[in-house]
């Protein structure tokens, strides 16, 4: 009899062959700017941790009291018996901070996504997405079964045409997009986006993931960058990212965040966030709300990596945020160009498909608030020293 499973096999072959495969390499060590990675002390060019706040003194002591306090695991659902006073702290906390009515908590930003979603349209509705929204955007459109019609990326015009042709058909609207895209670095032209969707009756609703603790004053988001605050239905946002911990919110209309505490499926049927989490990410909005100095050392960091990499002659792509593509065009390309920086001290992974297109593989360096000016000179020399290795620049 043949082996059931013979398949994925040969689909994981193809990926080697392919130079696809992900080979995942394993951290000894906290987050910061350096990182004990597979038994060697490397540079960190891929963490999330813009602010460098993930092992943030002040985050880990109100993790260590939280648990002294209340334990560790809530034991429960929300609406059962896992909702405690700190979580509603930090869903209040949230709500301050984001300039919104209200806000909810959930166990990621991709868990809020797949919540808030389905909860607002569903068969009969339609929704209006940007082609290169994140896969739990995606997902969370798939769940709905709501209908699903793309629009070209940032393109507003195409937006409006889709719109035009779609939206009498269906019921209810809702129109999403990313507001900073996690692979180009690019940000979405929200306040444009919002007045189109004002002449189509559609609720408007951005994933802020990449823009919390990054974009407007102090990190208070894409809405705050662009002054829509009241006007934006719906802010998804993850707590993994800048604010250094792990859970996601959605922040915004109150009466769509009471719906969510309803019929938000992630909430309803999943053990809410653990207490040290909840703990360590009001201790994260303490130190944002207190100084700008974070976001402005990142963004001071990210202008001068940026420039550097230019002059030296990589292709950085339309990236305007501290998200920082190398664009290297092929994935084996892309690996080698990774390994040899892996070789020469740098941690910064490969990307290639299907996290994004064939033939748009990419080094993807994520720029912190952590590194001092010594640690990207050390990145740009081995940057340049691989592309020339490689042909990639001169």
């Amino acid at each position: 009899m043949s082996d059931k499973l013979q398949w994925i096999e040969q689909e994981l072959q193809n990926l080697h062959d392919s130079g696809l495969y992900n080979q995942i390499r394993t951290l000894s060590s906290p987050q910061g700017a350096w990182l004990v990675v597979d038994g060697k002390r490397v540079l960190n060019f891929c963490s999330n941790n813009y602010l460098g706040l993930a092992n943030h003194p002040r985050l880990v002591q109100a993790a260590k009291d939280a648990i002294d306090k209340y334990g560790i695991g809530p034991a429960a659902v929300r609406t059962i018996a896992g909702t405690m006073g700190l979580h509603i702290q930090l869903e209040q906390r949230m709500a301050a901070f984001k300039g919104v009515e209200d806000a909810i908590s959930f166990q990621s930003g991709f868990n809020a996504n797949l919540a808030v979603i389905p909860a607002l349209v569903g068969r009969g509705d339609l929704i209006v997405s940007d082609e290169l929204n994140h896969a739990s955007i995606i997902d969370g459109c798939r769940l709905s079964r709501a209908k699903i019609e793309r629009y070209a990326h940032c393109d507003v015009q195409d937006l409006a045409r889709a719109l035009r042709e779609h939206r009498s058909e269906y019921n209810r609207c809702l129109v999403v997009t990313d507001g900073v895209f996690s692979m180009d670095g690019d940000v979405a032209p929200l306040d444009e986006i919002y007045r189109v969707t004002q002449n189509y009756d559609a609720i408007l609703m951005v994933d802020d993931a990449h823009g919390e603790g990054v974009l407007g004053r102090g990190g208070r988001g894409i809405v705050d960058h662009y002054e829509l605050h009241g006007k934006v239905d719906v802010e998804v946002g993850t707590l993994s990212k800048a604010f250094g911990v792990v859970g996601g919110v959605v922040a915004g209309n109150a009466k769509i965040v009471e719906w969510l505490r309803q019929r938000g499926r992630p909430f309803l049927f999943s053990s809410a966030m653990t207490v040290p989490d909840v703990a360590a990410c009001l201790a994260a909005v303490d130190l944002l709300e207190e100084s700008t100095a974070l976001v402005d050392k990142l963004w001071e960091n990210t202008r001068y990596f940026k420039t550097e990499m230019r002059k030296l002659g990589f292709d950085t792509g339309q990236s305007t945020t501290p998200i920082t593509p190398v664009m290297l065009g092929e994935a084996p390309l892309a690996q080698e160009f990774s390994r040899k920086l892996f070789d020469a001290g740098v941690f910064a992974m490969a990307i290639g498909y299907p996290t994004v297109p064939r033939g748009k593989a990419r080094i993807r360096v994520m720029i912190s608030a952590s590194h001092a000016q010594n640690d990207l000179d050390q990145g740009l020399e081995a940057f340049a020293r691989v592309g020339r290795q490689l042909g990639v620049v001169s």
